[in-house]
């Protein structure tokens, strides 16, 4: 079979090819065609995988990157990941296929694409990468992609502001999983997800175990929307429809989900695990449901919807650590059926809240709003979309006979198992999981009922909207309505899916349970009547009753002041950083080169010579020396007398010439030491830059007045004698400093190391090679640069020349 490897890189290959192609494709067919190709091979590729995979099979291949640093390109593709590329690629074609017919062909189709492919490939390589470095680099290229995405309509301010905040706390979080990754690789003594998982055992008494677990919490977190740092998601829904479907209801935001199922079996048996996934994921449900139903634009209502689902997902992840700490027992087998039901949910989710995306993407084209207040009465209008929101919202809400319900009622059997764990003391706490599921529960059945019954019911407001209601086209209606089609499958054949996918995946978080399929349960509809039923009935009873008296309690949000949200507070962060960088920048960019000098001076006295003395590092022997001879002496007399003629020169080029003479007195040191190369370098680049400095000062204003001037020669001349101390005495301290072995023993093998029999030239041609590289680096972008503007600027002149 075709390797996991070229599943990760067949997006970024089409990515790259795309602006090479896409104006040969644009003439012959919409470019989306063609980009469609690259997720349906991808996911009929992966999908041959599924029968080996529910056999139990991984597999596994290593391709040496930078060995020694232990950092290979490792894919690994067994139960759990497969879960995610299937959802990646398979929800990324229904995607593709929907963008076709929902953007304008006079968009940037081209940026777009390429955007999407990136974040697709970025996506593949976080959920098959085995080594904790390589799904680093993917985990922040899907922040860079998804940034690009959401800012796709840069014209728009709040684009680029969702774009900056989701890329703000995203990043964060990244860089404080990287924190985490190291942690884990400083305690294990390995980068692969694998070998940590085998000597988990090890590994959890080391004291950077707990600090790793918190740090790559964050970056799960953030990436998930997760409570507090779910207040980049709603102001992302900025993005174009297809672009929300995608990030925000199956893969981005899935990402930090995958973190958490992943390093379950690593983390899963900690009690700081548990309360956190377990918690916050309960807590954001609650905040993201309870904060949906004040939305009055649809695509902010799936934005908090999104939110809370995310958090029921989480906390289902941490409700079933538990099993990791009982390790395989009977008792155990309950609360792991609450991961069970995470990945149940996260599938579920997935095909409902895509097709809810959507489906408001619809609306919103063809009606031309998204303001529930001025919706309403649009399902004769529009039948097949109407059929859309109603299947997607029944199933959010819970109600049968739709996948979410089943989920639902497995994440209602998650919350009142839990009570009776009595290894985390949360027998007197343990009521709160019921109570918080059940309450968020109801909030979800009333934003699903406002998303159904405010948009499609009621009278038609035809001269509140910008344009006459229609039923959509054929193509934007084959997308949502595949995905409700799966919605209603899953209900009546969900077990297909737990024996090929969620058991599997099951393996993978408990892989030290000897046999997994008494962790799958058999999935039903109807189990009697027990609690979970009675509490949906709970659900539906409250929630249709708060739906209908929706304007006579509504108005208590007001309560909640907008002054005191986190966005506000983020937003006060922000604009307190920038006025106080501003604040600090204007403070030293004075545009005085004088002035900068200054600074880096003074730091480098204080930080260079504070070190020393403070590290008794200052250690002088002399008598090891050589003898001092008397022309060496007269340089040493000239070099003084010119520097300190410098600073009371009265004129610029009386500067520059003694300037110079401490420059030529360098060169004449190099010869005495027989470095002619040096000196002949210096000698020439003297002779240049102070030819260069007298021709410029010659054209330049006068000095500053005397009494000035005295003040700032005088300032200036303690800086530099500080400076020249500094530099001195750090010069004849290292001379003698044995407390590290000097690197000059190591280049006395550069004949062996790099094949040369000069050390100066291995040094410049061996061992600097990788910074000569980028030096080349550097002229080539500025080469480019120029040779882009040369070839801009004539079509530019022809342009205004025709207007």
């Amino acid at each position: 079979m075709v390797t996991v490897l070229f599943a990760i890189l067949l997006p970024f290959v089409c990515a790259a090819l795309i602006p090479l192609l896409y104006r040969r494709l644009r003439r012959m067919a919409h470019l989306g065609w063609f980009v469609l190709s690259v997720p349906i091979i991808l996911f009929i590729l992966l999908a041959r995988y599924i029968p080996q995979i529910a056999e139990g099979k991984t597999f596994i291949d290593t391709y040496e990157w930078i060995p020694s640093f232990n950092i290979n390109f490792t894919t690994y593709l067994d139960g759990l990941s497969i879960i995610f590329g299937l959802l990646i690629t398979g929800v990324g074609s229904l995607v593709i296929l929907y963008s076709i017919f929902y953007l304008s062909t006079k968009e940037s189709l081209h940026h777009f694409y390429c955007y999407l492919l990136l974040f697709m490939g970025a996506m593949l390589g976080v959920v098959f990468s085995d080594n904790l470095m390589v799904l680093y680099t993917f985990w922040e290229l899907t922040s860079v992609s998804s940034f690009l995405l959401i800012a796709f309509w840069h014209h728009r301010k709040a684009s680029r502001a969702g774009a900056r905040k989701a890329m703000t706390i995203t990043v964060f979080g990244g860089l404080s999983m990287l924190a985490g990754f190291l942690m884990l690789y400083v305690a294990s003594g390995t980068f692969s997800i694998r070998d940590i998982v085998s000597n988990v055992e090890m590994i959890r008494e080391h004291t950077l175990f707990v600090p790793a677990l918190l740090l790559i919490l964050i970056g799960a977190f953030t990436k998930s929307a997760q409570f507090p740092f779910h207040i980049w998601l709603p102001d992302a829904m900025e993005a174009p429809t297809p672009v929300s479907a995608y990030l925000h209801s199956a893969t981005m935001v899935k990402a930090g989900i995958y973190i958490v199922a992943r390093f379950s079996p690593v983390f899963g048996g900690e009690p700081v695990w548990f309360w956190l996934v377990s918690g916050i994921g309960l807590v954001t449900l609650f905040w993201g449901s309870f904060n949906a139903v004040r939305q009055t634009d649809l695509k902010a209502l799936l934005a908090f919807s999104t939110v809370s689902q995310l958090g029921l997902i989480m906390s289902l992840f941490g409700l079933g650590s538990v099993g990791h700490y009982f390790g395989y027992a009977e008792s155990s087998i309950i609360y792991t059926q609450a991961s069970f039901a995470a990945l149940f949910h996260l599938i579920n989710h997935s095909t409902f809240k895509g097709a809810l995306f959507m489906m408001v993407g619809i609306v919103d084209h063809e009606v031309g709003t998204r303001d529930i207040r001025r919706l309403g009465g649009l399902m004769a209008l529009m039948p097949v979309t109407f059929t859309i929101a109603v299947i997607g919202g029944f199933s959010m809400a819970g109600l049968p006979p739709f996948n979410g319900f089943l989920s639902k009622e497995m994440f209602f059997a998650a919350v009142l198992a839990i009570r009776e764990v009595e290894v985390f003391s949360i027998d007197t706490w343990g009521i709160l999981f019921p109570v918080v599921a059940w309450v968020a529960s109801i909030f979800t059945f009333v934003y699903s009922m406002i998303l159904i019954g405010h948009t499609f019911f009621g009278k038609l407001q035809p001269n509140k909207l910008d344009k006459k209601p229609h039923e959509a086209p054929i193509g934007m209606l084959i997308s949502p309505v595949i995905l409700c089609l799966l919605v209603v499958t899953i209900f009546f054949f969900p077990n297909v899916l737990g024996h090929y996918i969620l058991q599997p995946a099951m393996a993978s978080i408990y892989p030290t349970f000897p046999t997994v399929s008494e962790l799958t349960p058999h999935i039903s509809a109807w189990h009697g009547v027990n609690t979970e039923l009675l509490m949906t009935f709970g659900v539906i009873i409250i929630g249709f009753i708060l739906f209908k008296t929706l304007k006579s309690w509504k108005p208590l949000y007001r309560v909640f002041s907008q002054n005191y949200t986190f966005n506000s507070y983020y937003n006060h962060l922000i604009n307190f950083s920038e006025k106080g960088s501003m604040k600090l920048t204007n403070r030293y960019m004075s545009g005085n080169l004088t002035h900068y000098f200054v600074y880096i001076y003074v730091f480098f006295v204080a930080l260079i010579a504070g070190y020393f003395i403070w590290s008794d590092a200052m250690v002088f022997e002399f008598t090891k020396d050589s003898p001092v001879e008397s022309y060496e002496l007269v340089l040493v007399f000239v070099m003084m007398f010119a520097a300190i003629w410098m600073i009371f020169a009265k004129g610029r080029i009386t500067a520059m010439l003694l300037n110079g003479v401490l420059g030529y007195s360098i060169a004449f040191f190099f010869v005495i030491f027989r470095a002619p190369d040096l000196a002949l370098t210096q000698l020439v680049v003297e002779s240049v830059t102070t030819a260069l400095f007298l021709l410029c000062f010659k054209y330049l204003p006068d000095l500053m007045p005397e009494n000035s001037r005295k003040r700032v020669k005088w300032s200036n001349a303690i800086i530099a004698i500080f400076a020249g101390a500094t530099v001195t005495l750090v010069g004849l301290a290292v001379v003698h400093y044995d407390r590290f072995e000097t690197v000059a023993l190591y280049f006395n093998d550069a004949y062996d190391l790099a094949g040369g029999s000069n050390i100066v030239n291995t040094i410049l041609g061996d061992f600097r090679a990788f910074d000569t590289m980028l030096e080349v680096v550097v002229l080539l972008i500025a080469g480019l640069g120029v040779y882009t503007l040369t070839k801009l600027k004539p079509r530019k002149e022809e342009a205004d020349h025709e207007n």
